[in-house]
Formats: structure tokens, sequence, C-alpha cells
């Protein structure tokens, strides 16, 4: 494994940080790890017990001290290395959740020789000791921002070591047929079986498929997602944005070109989170600023993950005077379904937004199209760099499958490589380093 060099410096150092989220709380903690962890509290705790004389798993109540000045009353947590999350002797203080108290314990751990930690550096920490792997440490990630309950889900499935698993299982199968292949170009005379590629190979392509299709449900789940409303004026599209949020947060006229600018509204549909974009309605105009208004909608729906196409099912249908990005995933929905119909269609939605009827249906479908079929696995792939590893390893697998032996063989070494990456075994100096930057300081 290959390590940046700012991952690797400070490594032998204690470290300590705020482990909990800014703001005043019932219950704050500091924490601190390293091999003068334990010596530090010492300085800094005063109970029944002094923590460096604490075996591991155990909690001591007490005073938290800076020279003779009484800080707070509070717990001091010991875990000692290597069953720690950071493999190594671990203390934390848990105080009173005040910044003031907060600010003069970690302070007091920085007068005794700590120094402060770095963005990510305890999960760095971990994963340097063997106790969790890259995807894991992404995990952690997410679910320290998870924002839904489907997020939440898939980072505690990656925490687990399910997506690991799931990679694991791949690289079981790429790693047998490479070994019958290697076997073959070393010793033909040995007269080695040839054995069969073609059922392996495909296993491991139909697997790196799924995951793969797991990708953007993975990151729209805990990154979250942009649902264009678009349709002409007077669509129902503010109706629709307040039917859906459940209370008005756009203004609703029979007026044609009532909503001028865009609207953002978020919530969370189908363990997404999403934000609505209520954008003016579509058609030809002279008013200079409603044009603005037709062409920033048409912008807002080609960088959406989803446009919603409504269309008054009370009024003969007209074609969009705007032709829809190519690449866009779209539903169309025939709005006022509450009213008598002027036109059908099985591809449409119906929706009344006036009596809710359809939108239950709406939600679903929306659901559907933001996930796809990455609900066929468990564990999905949740960030960017994890989708390009199994991208990459795809590739590979399906030039191995048509190439001769020898070439066939490289192409199995390069996703394994791949693989390795995804999970950390084998990983380039900036990775890691990008992967850890994006954590909070007590992480």
């Amino acid at each position: 494994m290959t390590l940046a060099r700012s991952s690797r410096s400070g490594l032998q150092d204690t470290i300590a940080a705020i482990a909990t989220a800014p703001g005043s709380a019932g219950v704050g903690i500091v924490r601190v790890s390293g091999p003068q962890a334990l010596a530090i509290a010492d300085g800094l705790f005063r109970g029944k017990r002094r923590p460096s004389r604490t075996p591991g798993g155990r909690f001591l109540f007490g005073e938290l001290h800076a020279g003779g000045e009484l800080l707070d009353e509070g717990l001091c947590l010991v875990f000692r290395g290597p069953r720690s999350y950071t493999g190594e002797d671990v203390a934390e203080f848990q105080t009173h959740g005040s910044p003031a108290v907060l600010g003069r314990v970690l302070s007091r751990t920085l007068d005794l020789g700590a120094r402060l930690a770095r963005p990510g550096e305890f999960t760095l920490r971990a994963y340097l000791a063997g106790r969790l792997d890259l995807a894991q440490a992404e995990a952690v990630l997410g679910l320290v921002e998870a924002s839904t309950e489907t997020a939440r889900r898939q980072s505690a499935l990656g925490l687990s070591g399910a997506l690991s698993e799931r990679v694991t299982q791949v690289g079981h199968l790429l790693t047998r047929t490479l070994a019958a292949i290697q076997a073959l170009l070393d010793y033909p005379e040995e007269g080695v079986p040839d054995e069969d590629r073609a059922a392996p190979l495909a296993q491991a392509q139909a697997a790196l498929e799924d995951l793969l299709a797991s990708a953007h449900a993975g990151r729209v789940s805990t990154r979250g997602a942009r649902l264009a409303l678009i349709g002409r004026p007077n669509a129902g599209k503010s109706s629709l944005l307040n039917a859906l949020l459940g209370y008005e947060r756009s203004i609703v006229t029979p007026l044609p070109g009532t909503t001028r600018d865009y609207l953002e509204a978020g919530l969370e549909l189908a363990g997404v989170p999403v934000t609505l974009l209520d954008t003016a309605g579509l058609r030809d105009t002279e008013d200079v600023i409603e044009a603005a208004g037709v062409r920033q909608a048409v912008t807002l729906a080609e960088n959406a993950d989803l446009v919603l196409v409504l269309e008054d099912g009370s009024q003969p249908r007209e074609a969009l005077p705007i032709a829809l990005p190519a690449a866009a995933s779209v539903l169309h929905v025939r709005t006022k379904a509450d009213l008598p119909a002027a036109w059908a269609d099985p591809a449409a939605l119906d929706v009344s937004a006036k009596s809710g009827a359809g939108l239950p249906a709406l939600r679903e479908a929306i659901g559907a199209a933001l996930l796809g079929d990455a609900t066929r696995g468990e564990a999905w792939l949740t960030t960017e760099r994890q989708a390009d590893t199994v991208r990459r390893a795809l590739a590979h697998v399906q030039a191995a499958r048509t190439l001769p032996d020898d070439l066939a063989g490289y192409e199995l070494e390069e996703a394994l490589h791949a693989l390795a990456e995804l999970t950390g075994q084998d990983v380039q100096e900036d990775v890691v380093d990008a992967v850890f930057r994006n954590f909070c300081v007590g992480k």
C-alpha cells in the first residue's frame, strides 16, 4: 500500500480534537489518540483511578482540571490499542457540551503534549492500523453526513464490510481465472487442464455491472438529487411543488407567467434528499425577463437528475416548444386530473395537486427513476471514486473475455488492481489524502 507523505507524517504524534458537532449540547466529546493519550488523560482527569492504570473498555467519573482550575465534571473513557477505533491508546472525555468547556478541555490536551488532529486523522489511523478498509472509511463519512434513512442504511452496510465483501467475491473469481491462465502459460508441457474461463468471467462481469448500476442510486441517496419541474405556463408546476412539499412554497395564480425565476425547495422522496426546482413556463415570449426565465428552465432541466414534464390534462395537448435533453431522465405527468380529461396517455402519470390523487404513485415513480435497479444489491457504491474503480475493472474484464490467454491475463491483473484500489489494498499516493480530506476534524 502506497501512502502520500502527508498521510504518513506525524503518525507517531498523539492527536486530539473535539468529536461532537459545533454548538451547544447536553454532552460533548474530546477525543485523544496516540502513544501519550493515557498520560495526557492522567494530567487532565482526576478520579478514583488514573486513566493510565485503567483497563481498556472502562469509564471513570471525575473532574477535569487545568492546573489548579476545575474545568468541568465528566467521564473519561479508556480504550487500549489495538482494540480501539484507531488501533492506538485512546481517551475520550465526555463533558457538558458547551463550546467554552470543550474548548478549554481541548486546549489542555494540547498543553499536555497532543497536537490538533487533521481532518479525518482518527479514521485515517484506523485505516492504517487495518481496523477499516478504504471503502469502510468512506462509509464512516457517509454516516456522519447521512440526512436520510436510505443514506444511513447504505453507509452502515458499507461500514459493516458488505460492499467490500461484494468486491472480494468478484476478486476471487478473477484470481482463480488468472491463476488458471498463468498455469497454462507457464507450464504448457505439464498438461495443465484448460479450464473454461467464460463462465467465471461472465459471472464477474454481471456482478460488476450490478455494482455499477448502484452508483447513481448511491450518489443521489447520499449527496441528493435535483428534480426539475418543467412545462408550459399554467401546467400546474407550482401547485405540484406545493402538494409534494405539503405547504405553500410557490405562488399559484391562474395568470400565465406567474413564475419567472426558479424556486428551490428541499424534501425527502423515496429515501432520497431531493431539491425541487419550480421553473418558468415554457413558451415563446417577447418579454425579456420571462424569456430569460425560459432559458434558465432549459438549463436547469439539462443539469437535473430527473425532469418532470407537466402537461395540463384538462386542455388540448400541445408539444413543448423546446426539445428535452437527450440524456435526461424524464417522467411525464398529466396534471389537473380532478378536471374532465381532454386527452389521455398511458405513459403519463395522472396527478391532481388539488385533491392529492396520484401523488403516492408519483412519489413511487420518482423513487424508481432515481434509484433504478440498485435495489437488486444490498450494498451500493456511494462515491465517484468507488464507481471509477468498478468502471475500470469492468472494462478490463470485458476485454479479457475476448482476448487470447496472454493478453487476457494482463487485463485480469489490471482488473484486480482496480478492485484493490477500491478497498485500499493497492492505492496511489493522492487517493488516501483525497478520501480523508473530506472528513471533519474530530473524526
